[in-house]
Order: structure tokens, then C-alpha cells, then sequence
């Protein structure tokens, strides 16, 4: 018998679709808790066909933080013992560190909003006073745009800072990045599977947020609501409208090297055209997310089927290689 995939997963809500497809293809699985979950560094046995790896950065707001530290001990575990991982290691080194992405997307020259990382709160006004206002203040680890905040002043943030009011995230590494005015009034998210380009979606918004968690954003035709600075976790309720659209071959291009330099498996990279002059500006890479809500009536089709095929293909691989 073939051995069962692994899902390393922590949401409650975004991997039911997924193994709704996974019982429906007959295949076998094990469900993989990130927050509650043990493994023994002497054991060598290779339990799994492949490990699906999608434990998200917004872990910590349900009480799973730790589940995003502990991952990467046990991918870098699971690969040293010869366990093919989708996403692995290096997509979640990625995943977990917004200065390293930016750190990527320089390599590949790719351009993004102009930032400066920072570790300590007293660094974050002479970091901002090197930008334009408005800025964001961004954690390292959000996940989901969680803890983004925005100030439209100096004076602001200065009263923030000392009012001891300025949370850095969970590895107390943040971002004091450029505020983008979004062409169009929507951000852009470029998935792929595979290294491949599977779909784009528009993302309208209020003007005020481009860190949005797709997972629970349906396309609901209604006029968007002012929704802040952090993550759509009421977006269907709040009438975000999203599209379905084919980026230019230049955006698709750049984003598949994004996900091959980053060894992503599965994930989706977000843009945003800079309404004052027209610059695309990449800024979030997102390795251990999820897939549109809604998808058949957004995008037309089921992605949760295009990936259940790819990790068919390693439970095929491994089978022949047992016989």
C-alpha cells in the first residue's frame, strides 16, 4: 500500500475543502496538527509518500505561534530522512520572514515598496524619516496582514513610539515601509502550483489595505467598506469584490522566478501598480497560505483539485518505487 501524505496544516477552516477532495480521490492521508504535534529526531522511518507543508505565519492569532517555529525543525527532520516536502525548508524560511523576502526579491531585481527593517521600537522613527509619508509599519512574522499599521504623520508615529505603542510582531523584527496608493483601488495575487502560474485575482479595497487574506474573501458585487489596515477576515460579509484576471507574461515571468528562487511548491506572490507613477511593486510572498474562497464562482474552477493531482502524482511515485 502506498503511504499516506502528510498535511502539516494549523488552520481549522481553510484545508476542509482539501480533504473533502482528498476522500473523494480515495487517496490516503494523515492529518498533521502544527500546534499540537511530536517528533522523535532519531527516528528515520519515512511515514509519508509526501508532507504537504501549509501551516500559515498567522498561526499566532489562534494561539498556535509556536507551531510556526517547531516547522522548521520538523521539515528540515522529514527532508533529512528523504521525505519529499512541498513547501519545504527554504519556501518557509521565506514564508516567515518579511526582510527576507524583500532580500529576494532584490536579488532577483526585482522592485518593491521602498523599506527599512528595524529590531527595536527606538529605531522605527529615524527609519521612517529615510521614507515618505504615509508609511506601514509592518511585523517580520504577520501572516494574514496582521499587526500593519499605518500613519499618516511623523508626529503620529513619534506619539506612538512614545507611548510605547509600537508592537514589532513575534521575533520583534518589523518593517517601516512606503505606503502604495493602488492603482485601480485593487491589489493583485499571482498563484501558482508547481512553479507554475495557476491564477490571478484583483483584490478591490477600500485604498486603505494591500495585505489580504484570500482564504476568506468571497466576490460579493456590493460596494467595499472601509476595512483599515489588517487582514479581510470579514471580507464576505463586507462586500469585497474580487476578479479573476490574466497578468501581463512580464508579471507571470517575474513571479515564477519568485517561486523558484524561493523553492515554493505552492503559493501566491502579490503586486501592486503604484498609482502615482505606474511602477509595479511586488511586495508579499506567500508560501503557506490558501486559495481563493469561493473559487468556482471566482476563478471559475477548483484549485484544491489541480493540487490534489500534485500530490497524487508523489503517492503514484512512491508506489512504483516500493514495487
Amino acid at each position: 500500500m502506498a503511504k499516506p501524505i502528510g498535511i502539516f496544516y494549523e488552520h481549522p477552516e481553510w484545508f476542509k475543502k482539501l480533504f473533502q477532495r482528498l476522500d473523494e480521490r480515495g487517496l490516503p492521508y494523515k492529518k498533521l496538527h502544527a500546534g499540537f504535534h511530536q517528533f522523535n529526531p532519531l527516528d528515520t522511518e519515512r511515514k509519508y509518500s509526501v508532507v504537504l507543508n501549509r501551516i500559515s505565519s498567522s498561526a499566532y492569532l489562534r494561539g498556535h505561534g509556536q507551531g510556526i517555529f517547531y516547522s522548521k525543525a520538523f521539515i528540515a527532520y522529514l527532508e533529512q530522512n528523504g521525505t519529499r516536502v512541498i513547501n519545504g525548508s527554504k519556501a518557509t524560511e521565506i514564508e516567515t520572514s518579511k526582510a527576507l523576502q524583500l532580500l529576494l526579491l532584490s536579488k532577483l531585481g526585482l522592485r518593491f515598496p521602498k523599506t527599512i527593517i528595524v529590531n527595536h521600537s527606538s529605531q522605527v522613527v529615524a527609519a521612517a524619516s529615510q521614507l515618505q509619508f504615509p508609511i506601514a509599519l509592518k511585523p517580520n512574522i504577520g501572516g494574514a496582514g496582521a499587526g500593519i499599521i499605518r500613519f499618516n504623520t511623523m508626529e503620529s508615529l513619534e506619539e506612538a513610539v512614545e507611548n510605547n505603542s509600537i508592537n514589532l510582531g513575534i521575533d520583534e523584527i518589523a518593517l517601516v515601509q512606503e505606503f502604495i496608493p493602488a492603482r485601480g483601488g485593487h491589489i493583485n495575487r499571482v498563484e501558482t502550483l508547481n512553479g507554475k502560474f495557476l491564477y490571478a485575482i484583483k483584490v478591490f479595497t477600500s485604498g486603505e489595505s494591500f495585505n489580504l487574506c484570500p482564504a476568506e474573501i468571497c466576490a460579493i458585487p456590493e460596494k467595499p467598506q472601509e476595512i483599515g489596515e489588517v487582514c479581510l477576515t470579514t471580507a464576505a460579509s463586507r462586500g469585497i469584490k474580487v476578479e479573476l484576471f490574466t497578468p501581463p507574461a512580464s508579471i507571470i515571468e517575474s513571479v515564477e522566478r519568485i517561486v523558484m528562487e524561493a523553492r515554493i511548491d505552492v503559493g501566491g506572490i502579490e503586486y501592486i501598480v503604484d498609482d502615482r507613477n505606474g511602477d509595479i511593486l511586488f511586495y508579499d510572498i506567500n508560501a503557506l497560505s490558501n486559495f481563493i474562497a469561493d473559487a468556482e464562482n471566482v476563478i471559475g474552477f477548483d484549485p484544491f483539485n489541480n493540487l490534489v493531482d500534485y500530490l497524487e502524482s508523489f503517492v503514484n511515485q512512491t508506489t512504483v518505487l516500493s514495487k
